[in-house]
């Protein structure tokens, strides 16, 4: 593959993946809320059920790219048939759902509920396209295509593009009307057809060598191959690695499917997206920059900051009300989120053993999707169980987040630190021993 045409792909593959992430992670949430009056409980559903078809799919899919030793078809296809699902989303309206589901023209509540499941119901077969592509597949092709010289600057650029992402959206959302169920319809035909083209594009732009399969030995065995004692034993840096990342995962997931919500319905902040755009910026570019830092001195030096910074917005967050203050503590908050994802994106690819990158997709996906997603939304559900409400013209109430989302975030952020110790511990006694 020629240089140029790697960046470019990593540029396209991981901008568009996080785009439609993004829609996923803070719209669909944002979605249900106005759409079908979903409450807490719904959200942290949606987010569960979604981090477990993650999972599942980027284990299973990871393997069999491995045993087929072939990441570009499930890349490219995967990206098309990802931009289907997303257009789908388009028919989910509370007029087209009456047509269809007769008891759901009998009362609010009923659509609601039955526009719910559905959500839910579309995220997973959603989810599913976008994990064979781009949890499973793409991720393991920028491991095989990266090495220890330029995978931090990768990385970096891997990492920074979820903070693009949002401002892209942020952005292309900012005429719409989140209680007007035509905008939503135009969203996700947009959204769906960038991801579909882009899907195309890759038939040109993704170039891969055949990867040789080191274990020959059957795809059930390829599956569990992270899971077997022995592997745990002779890859201590990568398991110690993804427990602290699957912590720092946890703390992202108390608060993020609720943040937007935070802003314009707690916050009431209208332009929430001119506030937030130049701290999306910011944070995008420090977060590049990060990445050539974890190249320059490595892991543990390089993640301390960006968890400090991460608690420091949560505090600023957690203390402030005022607009000036919000958009600091943001700033803050992104910058750590971020560069503690290159970091520890970097350190699992450069502690995944060569040529295994897909079977180890799953572990990953566990550390950074299932785990997370299960138990982050949970406590976060369980925190805003008593938050005020609000009553909505056709009689139903909606919750109103607060920002004791951000307090609880910090708190479960805390154990990485005696995390970090005990892996320096060992890393010395390895050293004293060599």
């Amino acid at each position: 593959m020629s240089r140029r045409r790697f960046w470019i792909a990593l540029f396209i593959f991981s901008l568009i993946g996080q785009i439609a992430w993004v829609v996923e992670n803070m719209y669909f949430n944002v979605f249900i809320y106005h759409m079908f009056q979903a409450s807490e409980r719904d959200i942290a559903l949606m987010v569960q059920f979604s981090a477990v078809a993650a999972t599942l799919t980027t284990m299973f899919i990871g393997a069999l790219s491995d045993r087929l030793g072939r990441r570009k078809a499930f890349i490219t296809v995967g990206y098309i048939l990802w931009g289907v699902s997303i257009l789908c989303f388009a028919a989910l309206r509370v007029d087209w759902i009456a047509k269809l589901f007769p008891a759901a023209a009998e009362s609010a509540a009923k659509a609601a509920s039955i526009g719910v499941t559905l959500v839910i119901v579309f995220d997973c077969i959603m989810t599913f396209f976008g994990s064979t592509a781009n949890d499973a597949c793409f991720n393991a092709w920028l491991t095989d295509s990266t090495d220890e010289t330029n995978r931090g600057k990768a990385e970096g650029i891997n990492a920074m593009m979820p903070l693009v992402a949002i401002l892209v959206v942020f952005g292309g959302t900012m005429w719409a009307e989140q209680d007007n169920a035509a905008h939503w319809t135009i969203l996700f035909l947009i959204i769906g057809g960038i991801v579909l083209v882009s899907g195309i594009l890759g038939f040109f732009l993704i170039d891969e060598k055949k990867q040789p399969d080191p274990a020959p030995d059957g795809y059930f065995k390829t599956l569990f191959f992270g899971f077997r004692p022995k592997v745990i034993r002779s890859n201590p840096d990568l398991y110690l690695s993804l427990l602290c990342f699957t912590v720092f995962g946890i703390s992202i997931q108390v608060f993020m499917p609720y943040l937007i919500l935070y802003y314009t319905e707690a916050l009431h902040l209208s332009n929430y997206v001119l506030i937030m755009a130049p701290a999306i910026v910011l944070a995008a570019v420090a977060t590049a920059f990060y990445g050539r830092l974890y190249d320059r001195i490595g892991y543990g030096k390089s993640l301390v900051p960006a968890l400090l910074v991460l608690l420091a917005g949560y505090v600023v967050l957690y203390l402030f009300r005022h607009t000036a203050l919000v958009f600091i503590g943001s700033l803050l908050m992104m910058c750590g989120y971020l560069s503690g994802m290159a970091v520890f994106g970097a350190r699992i690819r450069d502690c995944t053993p060569t040529g295994m990158a897909g079977r180890f997709q799953g572990l990953r996906i566990i550390g950074q999707v299932l785990i997370p997603g299960v138990i982050g939304p949970e406590i976060g559900k369980l925190v805003l169980k008593n938050a005020d409400k609000l009553q909505n013209s056709d009689g139903t109430f909606s919750f109103i987040p607060n920002a004791n989302i951000f307090f609880w975030a910090g708190i479960i952020l805390l154990p990485i630190a005696a995390l970090i110790v005990i892996e320096r511990v060992r890393a010395g006694k390895e050293r004293k021993h060599a």
